[in-house]
């Protein structure tokens, strides 16, 4: 069963309220995403420990719901 795009950006807004996502469906087959998250949240985190939060936040649904997940993550500018 695919997941639906609105449900990964749920998901990640609940773990990291501020974070700004983005979520790009790759091949149109609601199976293979791209997420562009940014948050503050990142902040002093390796690259692998970002990766890590957003992991956590989909709650265990990476190989069974959503199969596949290109991850882009980034720490928000300073204004």
């Amino acid at each position: 069963m695919a997941m639906d795009a609105a449900d990964i950006e749920r998901l990640i807004k609940e773990a990291m309220p501020d974070a700004v996502v983005r979520i790009d469906d790759l091949r149109g087959d609601g199976d293979h995403y791209a997420a562009y998250v940014t948050s503050a949240a990142f902040t002093g985190k390796s690259r692998v420990q970002q990766h890590q939060m957003v992991y956590q936040a989909l709650k265990g649904r990476m190989g069974g719901e959503l199969h596949a997940l290109m991850l882009q993550t980034s720490v928000p500018e300073a204004a």
